[in-house]
């Protein structure tokens, strides 16, 4: 058995096709007739768009619209104006089409892989896939078209690129095993969205694995059985037939008000990056937006967002969901999240230094551009305001007090605003845990994102193999860090959310719904699967699992007691 990461759930059976890569090699030449060259460069990228063109097409039908946008996105990458003049001018001075190419695409290639956040990284990806799309065209290779391949079929390549997911016809794909890749690559995003079982980042799977082979595959857990057994053939077979099973069962709880085996009733939103998301959520039917991450709208610019691009963006997921709740998180950047154009300094340690709020309020005309565009978009729905990184009461007061501010000059220019927005934090740091009961005073409501309350109450960087053993929010030490966040909240008779990657685990829903938790916010494949754990727990028997796992003294001891009595 081998193990890579699982990105799409469900069980893969069928034939290897290894798709091996072409040799994008070639013999750099000096051009002398550089007006043709410039000529044969331009064909090469109009040829790239209609074939582009044409995949967006074909997964605007069998995807959806957003998903189709991936797609349009490289036509914009082959488009930009200071791609192309730059790549003409290294033609003028002599170069060969493909050198001048593959030269301004290694230079994006090795800005976009330096970042330190995923989002950033992902475009190099983009840019690779662009690349070697051009330079085929350049070079006369013909791709495989994977539209073509008989059903069954286990896709195996090194790196799967968009646009091979584009192309793909979901009815014949069994699955798709990569070496390179993870979960939040737009091939996994894709993957995802077709339903189609695939498995990531499996180290030598292109050594091992063998044309025509038969394999097995498990999304969810990122196991792949190569040359399976008749006995192990069998159990895959009935894995997958449970799995189907169970994805029909959770259609059950569509539309169904999100309530325990006792009644009590729960909010349960979505998690957002950008404003097209908000449909997302409520195409899986999510109650609304606990979470819009803003940092996106930043991240996708080369210059600051402006106050009206900002207000299109945020009225645009106000008027999606309507009177559901939109939750918009105040810029969070540092950390993982690195955006260059704002000028962040290089830190020993970012994920401990100048980010999120406390950037935000050293910079102030960003700031208050920020949330104006958000109070102007509070006309226009049931929008709230979230800060994130709190540490001191001190940043919750400022903050609140720059939002009365900014509706002051709001309402004496004339701008209708929601006069009663919500304004809450992210409960996200150790500090915060320890003061919830100060900061509960200052706040309209809590989030509790696990992500950061993990790291940071464990010091354990998640992305550290060293140390990743200690990044569970199972430690004993994360819960009762979020029983406090919790407790605070329920006191001063505040509502508290979880919007971090916890909230859709359903070893942790008895604890969450024990605690007092009145929200939960998941990603949208995640909400039908939330409301059904959900759904079979009363307050009672949740007390009863809470105290017991409150009573061990290791993570593992609290993993295996919840594995025992919950059901997955």
């Amino acid at each position: 058995m081998m193990k890579g990461i699982g990105v799409s759930a469900g069980i893969g059976i069928g034939r290897i096709l290894r798709i091996e890569e072409h040799s994008l090699e070639y013999t750099p030449q000096q051009v002398t007739d550089k007006d043709a060259e410039i000529k044969r460069f331009h064909d090469a990228v109009d040829a790239f768009c209609m074939n582009t063109e044409a995949q967006a097409e074909a997964l605007r039908k069998s995807a959806g619209e957003n998903e189709a946008k991936i797609m349009l996105g490289h036509i914009s990458i082959v488009q930009d104006p200071f791609l192309l003049g730059e790549v003409d001018k290294l033609i003028e001075g002599g170069q060969c089409a493909e050198a001048s190419f593959e030269s301004m695409c290694d230079m994006f290639i090795q800005i976009f892989s330096a970042a330190e956040d995923e989002v950033t990284k992902q475009r190099a990806a983009d840019v690779r896939d662009v690349k070697a799309g051009v330079l085929s065209i350049l070079l006369g290779i013909n791709e495989v078209r994977l539209s073509d391949v008989p059903s069954g079929t286990i896709i195996c390549v090194r790196e799967l690129t968009p646009s091979m997911t584009a192309e793909m016809n979901k009815e014949n794909i069994a699955g798709i095993l990569t070496e390179a890749g993870g979960t939040t690559s737009h091939s996994a995003i894709l993957a995802r969205v077709l339903e189609i079982p695939a498995v990531m980042s499996v180290p030598g799977i292109m050594a091992e694995a063998k044309n025509g082979g038969q394999a097995v595959i498990d999304g969810k857990t990122g196991e792949v059985i190569l040359s399976p057994d008749e006995m192990q053939l069998k159990a895959s077979m009935e894995k997958r037939e449970k799995f189907i099973r169970e994805r029909k069962e959770l259609e059950k709880y569509r539309g169904r008000t999100t309530v325990s085996a006792d009644g009590t009733e729960y909010e349960l939103v979505c998690n957002i990056g950008k404003p097209e998301d908000a449909a997302k959520a409520l195409e899986a039917d999510g109650e609304g937006v606990g979470l819009f991450r803003t940092e996106f709208l930043f991240m996708d610019k080369t210059s600051t967002p402006t106050e009206e691009e900002q207000f299109r963006e945020y009225k645009k997921a106000a008027m999606i969901l309507g009177d559901r709740p939109l939750i918009i998180r105040t810029l969070d950047i540092g950390g993982d999240k690195e955006i260059p154009y704002l000028g962040l300094e290089k830190e020993d340690n970012p994920f401990m230094g100048f980010r999120a709020i406390r950037y935000c309020l050293k910079n102030q005309e960003l700031f208050r551009t920020q949330l104006r565009a958000i109070l102007r978009a509070s006309a226009f729905g049931n929008v709230s305001i979230m800060f994130p990184l709190i540490t001191c009461v001190e940043e919750v007061r400022e903050g609140k007090a720059l939002v009365e501010q900014l509706k002051g000059e709001l309402e004496a220019e004339g701008i209708d605003f929601d006069r009663n927005i919500r304004v809450g934090i992210m409960t996200e740091t150790a500090a915060a845990g320890i003061i919830a009961d100060l900061l509960a005073k200052e706040c309209d409501f809590f989030s509790i994102g696990t992500n950061d309350l993990t790291g940071y109450t464990m010091a354990a960087d998640r992305g550290n193999s060293d140390v990743s053993y200690l990044y569970s929010a199972l430690q004993p030490s994360v819960l009762r860090m979020i029983r406090s966040i919790i407790t605070a909240a329920g006191d001063r008779g505040i509502p508290v959310g979880m919007c971090g990657e916890a909230a859709a685990d359903p070893l942790m829903i008895p604890l969450l719904i024990s605690f007092g938790l009145t929200e939960f916010s998941v990603s949208a494949p995640s909400v039908l699967r939330v409301r059904k754990s959900i759904s079979g727990w009363t307050k009672q028997k949740a007390d009863e699992i809470a105290e017991k796992a409150m009573s061990f003294a290791t993570e593992q001891e609290v993993r295996d007691y919840l594995k025992s009595v919950v059901s997955d």
